[in-house]
C-alpha cells in the first residue's frame, strides 16, 4: 500500500544520484533548478516561467543516473569496446556541432549582408537621385516586412525562439527543462527569424541567437535517436540521459559564440565563465575541439567569398571584425582617460541593465495579452527605429571628404566610412556613416583607425543616445534577438565620444578609445571578464591592448557590480527561472534542513499495488517517490529507495504485473532492459492517463525492488542547511532525502529539492530572518526611480 506521511518536505519526492561509473567522468552536474514563475501548493514537478514570449511550463532534468538492478546488470555486461565506442562518439557529436554550426553561422551572415546591402543600395541610389520620400518608404517597408515576417513565424510557430535564448540555454545547464527551447522548429525559426529581425535594421544581434543555435543543433544531434525517423543506430544508445546532453549542449554553446565573431577561445570561455554550472577537463577539452572545428569551417568559407563568390558578403563590414591596429603604442598619462571611460562604462551599463528590465516588464505585460499584441509592439518599434535611422542623420551637417583617405569619399554603395547620403559631391554625412549601415559596418566604422577628424562629437554623441536607447526597446519583442552587438556598437559609440572629449590629452586614437568603450559598456552590463577580454582582443587582433582591456573590464564590472546583477541573471529571474546562487545565504546557517520540509510525503512499499501506483501519479506531480520496505519484508520500516515517476509509467506500459504481493525473483528481469529506462528523447516521455488498464490489473501488484535506485544520497535531518546546501550544489543533486536522527521513526522524513533552498520560500516560512540575509554592498536607487 502507499503511504502518505506529514510533515514531509516541500520539496518534491524523486530519485537520488548515484556516482558517475564513466572514466572521463567526475562528479554529477550542478543543481537542478526546480522553482519557477509560480509555485503551487502541491509542490509538483512542473512549474512555469516565461520561455522566449510565452509562459510555458518547465521541470527539472534528470542529470543523475539511477542505480537500479538494471543499469547494474548493464554495466557489468559492458565490455572495453563499448566504452571505446562511447568515447569515440562523443568526440565525432562535438565534430559534427562545430561543422554544423559553422555553416550556420556562416550563412547567417551571408544571408544578412546580402539582404541588408541590397535594401540599402536600392536607398542609395534613390537617395543619389534626390527621391527622398520614395527611399524612406523603401527602407521603412522593407523593414517592415522583415520584422512582420521574423514575428508571424516566431509568434504562430515557435515562441521559444524569441529573445536570445542565452538565459533559456543558461537555465537548462542549471537543470530547468523548458518544453520545445530545442525542438527542430525551434532551430528554423531562430535562424530565419534572427537573419530576417537582423537584415530588417532592429538594434539587434546575432550572438544570442547564435549560442542558442548551437545549443538547438547539440541537444538535437544528442538526443540519442529516434524510432519515428528511423535513427536507432545502436551506439546513439550511448547519449540517452541528460548528463551527456548537458555537455554537449554546453559545446554547441561554445560553437555558437565561436561563429558569431570567429572567435574559438573567447566562445571556450564564455561556455566556461557564463553558461555552464559543472565543468571538468574532459568537457574543457571537447568544448575546445568544436569551437576549433568553427573556427576552421569558417574561415575556408570566407575565404572563398573574398574571391567575390558570395554576393555582397566579404566586402564589406562583417561581423568577423578584423581592426587590426598597428603600433598601438601608449603611456603611464593615458591611464586616466581609460579609468574615466572604464568607471563611467560601468555606470552606463548598470543603467542599461536597469533599463532593461523595467522594459521587459513592460513587454511581458503586452505579451501576455495574445500573439496579435506581441507583432503590433515589434512593428511599432521597427517603424519607430526606421524613421529614427533615416531621420536623424539629417540633423548633421555635411563634411567634406579628407584629401588623404584610402577609402573612396564619398562611399556610393552599401558599405564605407563615408556616406554621402543627401550631401552635395565631395562631401559626407557622418551620422548616416553610421544609422545607414548594419551593426556591423558601424562597428567597423567605429573602431577603424587613423579617423580621429571622421566624426564630429555631437554626432558621436546623438548615435550613442540612440542606440543605447533602440537596443534596450528592440529585445524583448517576439523575435530572435542578441544583447551582444548592440551593446558593442553603443559602447563603442561611448568610447568613440570620451577619445574626443579628452583629445590632445591622450595618445591613444579614438579607434582604440571605441574598443575600449565597448569593453566597458560590456563589462557593466554582462558582468564577465576573461571571455569578454579574449572574445575583443580576437575579434580586433591586437594583443597590445591586453592591459588596457582588463583593466577597463575589471573597473567597469566592479562599479557596476555595485547597482544591479548581471543582465542574463536579470532577465532569467524575470522569466521565472529559478536560479540557484553560489554563496550561502548566513540565514541558511540558522536553520536545520527539517525546518524547511513540508508535507505531504508520498511513499510506496516495496511491493505495491497496481491501483495505488496510478492513483497517486494521476493526482501528483510528484518525479520520484522514495520506497519504504515493511513487515514482512523486513523486520522493522526501511527506506529501500527511490523510483521515477518515468519508470513508473514505464512498468505500467509493459504491465509487469504479479497477482501476489510477493518478491518477482529473476523473472522481471526478462521484460525490461535498461535501454527501457533511459531517456525518451527531448520529450517528456509517455503520460499515465494514456495507459489503458482493467480492473482486473488494478488489483494487481509490482514488485518495485528492481527498479529502485537503492544508493540515494541522504542527510540527517539536524544537518545545517547551509550544510546541506552545500552538498545539494557540489555533487549535483536533484533531490536530496532527510532522515530522522532517531531511529525507530519512520525512516525517512522528507525530501530537499532546489526549491528548499530558494530565499523565497526559506524567507516564507521564516520572515523574521530576512535582516540576516545577505546583501552586496549596493547604492539604493532613489523612490521616484524604483516606482518606474
Amino acid at each position: 500500500m502507499s503511504l502518505l506521511i506529514s510533515p514531509a518536505p516541500n520539496g518534491l519526492p524523486g530519485t537520488a544520484p548515484s556516482p558517475e561509473t564513466e572514466a572521463d567522468e567526475e562528479s554529477l552536474t550542478r543543481p537542478l533548478l526546480l522553482n519557477g514563475l509560480r509555485r503551487s501548493a502541491s509542490n509538483t514537478t512542473s512549474q512555469v516561467a516565461i520561455v522566449g514570449s510565452n509562459v510555458c511550463p518547465i521541470e527539472s532534468l534528470d542529470y543523475e543516473i539511477s542505480e537500479n538492478d538494471y543499469f547494474k546488470q548493464d554495466w557489468r555486461r559492458g565490455e572495453k569496446i563499448q566504452t571505446l565506442q562511447y568515447i569515440f562518439m562523443k568526440w565525432m557529436m562535438c565534430f559534427f556541432i562545430g561543422l554544423l554550426v559553422g555553416l550556420v553561422g556562416f550563412c547567417n551572415n551571408l544571408a544578412v549582408e546580402n539582404i541588408a546591402g541590397t535594401k540599402f543600395v536600392v536607398t542609395s541610389n534613390m537617395m543619389l537621385a534626390r527621391r527622398y520620400t520614395t527611399a524612406f518608404l523603401v527602407f521603412a517597408s522593407s523593414n517592415f516586412g522583415l520584422t512582420l515576417f521574423a514575428g508571424l513565424i516566431t509568434a504562430f510557430i515557435a515562441p521559444e525562439a524569441a529573445g536570445s535564448g542565452i538565459p533559456e540555454v543558461k537555465a537548462y545547464l542549471n537543470g530547468v527543462d523548458a518544453p520545445a527551447i530545442f525542438s527542430l522548429r525551434t532551430l528554423f525559426v531562430k535562424i530565419v527569424g534572427s537573419i530576417s529581425a537582423v537584415s530588417g535594421s532592429l538594434v539587434i544581434g546575432k550572438a544570442g541567437p547564435m549560442v542558442h543555435t548551437g545549443a538547438c543543433i547539440a541537444a538535437l544531434m544528442g538526443q540519442g535517436g529516434s524510432k519515428k525517423y528511423g535513427l536507432t543506430w545502436k551506439w546513439l544508445k550511448y547519449f540517452k540521459n541528460d548528463r551527456d546532453r548537458r555537455d554537449l549542449v554546453t559545446c554547441g554553446s561554445a560553437a555558437g559564440m565561436a561563429a558569431a565573431f570567429r572567435a574559438p577561445v573567447g566562445g571556450l570561455l564564455f561556455a566556461l565563465e557564463e553558461m555552464a554550472s559543472w565543468w571538468r577537463s574532459a568537457l574543457l577539452w571537447r568544448a575546445f575541439f568544436t569551437t576549433a572545428v568553427v573556427a576552421i569551417v569558417l574561415r575556408a568559407l570566407i575565404d572563398v567569398c573574398l574571391s567575390g563568390k558570395c554576393g555582397l558578403f566579404g566586402k564589406g563590414g562583417l561581423i568577423m571584425f578584423d581592426v587590426t591596429s598597428a603600433n598601438s603604442a601608449y603611456h603611464i598619462w593615458d591611464v586616466p582617460p581609460v579609468l574615466f571611460l572604464a568607471v563611467f562604462g560601468g555606470i552606463w551599463g548598470s543603467l542599461y541593465n536597469f533599463l532593461q528590465d523595467r522594459v521587459l516588464r513592460i513587454y511581458n505585460r503586452i505579451n501576455e495579452r495574445g500573439a496579435a499584441y506581441k507583432i503590433v509592439l515589434a512593428l511599432a518599434i521597427s517603424i519607430f527605429t526606421s524613421c529614427l535611422l533615416f531621420g536623424l542623420p539629417w540633423l548633421a551637417s555635411c563634411r567634406p571628404c579628407p584629401s588623404d583617405t584610402s577609402e573612396p569619399c564619398p562611399t556610393i554603395g552599401r558599405n564605407g566610412n563615408y556616406k554621402k547620403f543627401q550631401c552635395p559631391p565631395g562631401h559626407y554625412n557622418d551620422l548616416a556613416s553610421l544609422f545607414f549601415n548594419t551593426n556591423d559596418d558601424a562597428i567597423k566604422n567605429l573602431f577603424s583607425k587613423d579617423t580621429d577628424a571622421e566624426f564630429h562629437h555631437l554626432s558621436m554623441l546623438i548615435f550613442f543616445i540612440t542606440c543605447f536607447f533602440l537596443s534596450i526597446f528592440s529585445y524583448g519583442i517576439v523575435a530572435p534577438a542578441g544583447l551582444f552587438v548592440p551593446v558593442i556598437v553603443t559602447g563603442a559609440a561611448y568610447g568613440r565620444f570620451i577619445g574626443m572629449m579628452f583629445g590632445s590629452h591622450s595618445t591613444l586614437n579614438h579607434g582604440l578609445f571605441a574598443v575600449l568603450g565597448s569593453a566597458a559598456l560590456l563589462g557593466g552590463s554582462m558582468r564577465m571578464t576573461v571571455s569578454l577580454c579574449v572574445i575583443i582582443l580576437e575579434l580586433t587582433n591586437d594583443l597590445l591592448l591586453l592591459p588596457l582591456m582588463m583593466l577597463v573590464l575589471l573597473i567597469s564590472k566592479t562599479v557596476a557590480d555595485t547597482f544591479n546583477g548581471n543582465i542574463y541573471d536579470l532577465i532569467m529571474r524575470l522569466k521565472g527561472f529559478p536560479y540557484l546562487e553560489s554563496h550561502a545565504e548566513p540565514y541558511l546557517r540558522q536553520l536545520a534542513v527539517c525546518d524547511v520540509v513540508t508535507g505531504p510525503l508520498q511513499l510506496f512499499s516495496g511491493i505495491e499495488k497496481v491501483g495505488n501506483i496510478v492513483h497517486v501519479l494521476k493526482t501528483t506531480g510528484h518525479n520520484g517517490f522514495p520506497v519504504v520496505d515493511e513487515p514482512p519484508l523486513s523486520h522493522s520500516p526501511v527506506l529501500f529507495g527511490l523510483i521515477l515517476r518515468a519508470h513508473l509509467v514505464e512498468l505500467l506500459k509493459k504491465k509487469a504485473f504479479i497477482r501476489d504481493p510477493v518478491p518477482a525473483g529473476s523473472d522481471a528481469f526478462n521484460h525490461f532492459s535498461a535501454d527501457d529506462f533511459a531517456k525518451k528523447g527531448l520529450d517528456h516521455g509517455d503520460r499515465v492517463e494514456n495507459i489503458q488498464l482493467t480492473d482486473e490489473e488494478m488489483d494487481m501488484f509490482i514488485d518495485l525492488h528492481p527498479f529502485c535506485n537503492t544508493s540515494p544520497y541522504t542527510v540527517v535531518e539536524t544537518m545545517s542547511l547551509a550544510k546541506a546546501l552545500v552538498l545539494f550544489r557540489e555533487v549535483g543533486l536533484r533531490h536530496l532525502l532527510v532522515i530522522p536522527k532517531v531511529s525507530g521513526r519512520v525512516p525517512v522524513v522528507g525530501i530537499i529539492t532546489r526549491h528548499d533552498f530558494m530565499p523565497e520560500h526559506v524567507l516564507s516560512l521564516h520572515p523574521s530572518l530576512a535582516k540576516s540575509k545577505w546583501k552586496r554592498l549596493r547604492f539604493k536607487l532613489p523612490p521616484l526611480v524604483k516606482l518606474f
